[in-house]
């Protein structure tokens, strides 16, 4: 049974009012704020009869007190005192509606089922809204797209089992997000994530910096330091760029994941440690293996589970998602309010092929509204490598015999275009063009007669 809250400073008002309602609702009645209060923080209350006078309070000044305390419920103003300004008050502060004294109960009735059938369709839209959200991102990661579907469902298969993973893509694609992602969401999450940039690092503290070394063991150590392998017992230690690691480091690393223990420089010691592996890299790992720039048993040792991150231009249903994440994002971190892309604006962002991925389009978007002097992102605010885009920017999409697609073109565009150029290869031959596109003579005149009978 819905459960309804009325607050009225009339004993009589919430006698009566509970009388005519109880046998549809299990009613409860507050005289004053700190009642009215109490009960919505004790009961799941689902609507609230609200007097606009409460005495030496407005219910006006309670409204919101009750919203902040329960954002869902849904509130009827009562008044006995209607005027215009007030109801536009009511409203803007989240009333549902406004009531007139003297009340008639049949239209409170009415007014009430109303409200609760509006609360659970909003409580719906919501569940629906976070789901929605729910398959659009996974742990910071953006993304509706297949391939960001496929990879949330990796990351849940191989979150939680010791495995070492090697992250492979182009770079800005986002390896260290996904390596956060199996981390944070897995059983290791409470332990130390250790990250490594293997290619910012000097060949030569690199190995000090991943075993660590006591006082004395070299020049400089004048205390003994605890390396980062040690440091992320029971954690992940993602390895970033394991491409540049030099091979006489990679030959300790395989140790370290063979044997399961490290040995400080200067030390005789070794220490035993439970560290789960996740290597990223933007190079042809088997190609550096084949011309010796990287040991084979380290990179079979690391590429348990391989996982790929997608360009950003393989997934361009989702560059819209982005945009607006990073239009949020650059809005907060700039203390502005966020701002809003000019259509002209839009089928540039989502047209341009981002060869730096989803770290370009973050730029950019940060760009454009740190530049942008109105409310809405124009052309004009994006930097000159979206505005000018060249056809060399879309050579992924152009084949040698010279056929060119837009990014932007529809899929009967598309299709146009294909059998207007297989037309012009084959000399208007209709019986080879048809047996080209892998169609029927009969298959060919439909569409010749679709898309070029008014030429």
């Amino acid at each position: 049974m819905p459960r309804l809250l009325i607050v009225d400073d009339e004993p009589a008002i919430c006698a009566s009012l509970s009388f005519a309602l109880e046998d549809d609702f299990e009613v409860f009645t507050a005289k004053e704020e700190r009642s009215a209060l109490s009960l919505l923080q004790q009961e799941e209350i689902d609507c609230v009869l609200l007097d606009l006078n409460l005495g030496v309070i407005s219910g006006l000044d309670l409204l919101p007190k009750i919203k902040q305390l329960r954002p869902d419920v849904t509130i009827i103003m009562m008044t006995a005192f209607g005027t215009i300004e007030s109801s536009v008050a009511a409203m803007k502060a989240g009333a549902y509606h406004y009531l007139t004294k003297p009340l008639h109960l049949d239209e409170v009735k009415l007014l009430v089922g109303k409200a609760l059938e509006f609360q659970k369709l909003h409580k719906r839209v919501k569940v629906l809204s976070d789901a929605v959200k729910q398959q659009q991102s996974y742990a910071g990661m953006i993304g509706k797209s297949p391939q960001m579907q496929k990879l949330y469902q990796l990351i849940e298969k191989v979150k939680d089992i010791p495995s070492n993973i090697l992250i492979t893509g182009e770079s800005g694609t986002g390896k260290e997000l996904v390596a956060r992602a199996i981390h944070f969401q897995g059983v290791r999450r409470d332990a130390a994530f250790s990250v490594i940039n293997c290619a910012a690092i000097p060949e030569n503290l690199l190995e000090s910096e991943l075993f660590g070394y006591e006082k004395g063991a070299f020049t400089g150590a004048l205390q003994t330091k605890t390396g980062l392998f040690e440091r992320s017992h029971r954690g992940t230690v993602f390895l970033d760029e394991i491409g540049e690691m030099p091979l006489a480091l990679q030959a300790k690393l395989l140790r370290v994941i063979q044997e399961r223990t490290v040995m400080p420089l200067g030390s005789y010691q070794t220490k035993e440690v439970d560290i789960r592996f996740i290597a990223a890299t933007n190079r042809n790992l088997e190609e550096e293996v084949a011309r010796g720039a990287f040991r084979e048993d380290l990179y079979y040792r690391l590429n348990v589970i391989p996982i790929h991150t997608p360009a950003l231009r393989e997934r361009p249903e989702d560059v819209p998602l982005l945009v607006d994440h990073f239009l949020d994002l650059s809005a907060a971190n700039m203390g502005k309010e966020k701002k809003e892309c000019s259509p002209e604006a839009k089928k540039k962002l989502f047209s341009y092929t981002y060869p730096g991925n989803v770290r370009e389009l973050a730029n950019i978007i940060e760009y454009a509204v740190a530049l942008s002097s109105g409310d809405v992102i124009t052309v004009d605010d994006l930097p000159a490598s979206v505005v000018n885009q060249q056809s060399a920017r879309r050579m992924s999409q152009q084949g040698q015999d010279g056929l060119f697609i837009p990014s932007h073109a529809s899929l009967e565009e598309a299709e146009r275009l294909v059998i207007l150029h297989a037309l012009e290869k084959n000399g208007g031959h209709r019986k080879k063009t048809a047996d080209q596109l892998g169609i029927s003579e009969r298959g060919l005149r439909q569409k010749l007669k679709q898309y070029f009978e008014s030429e």
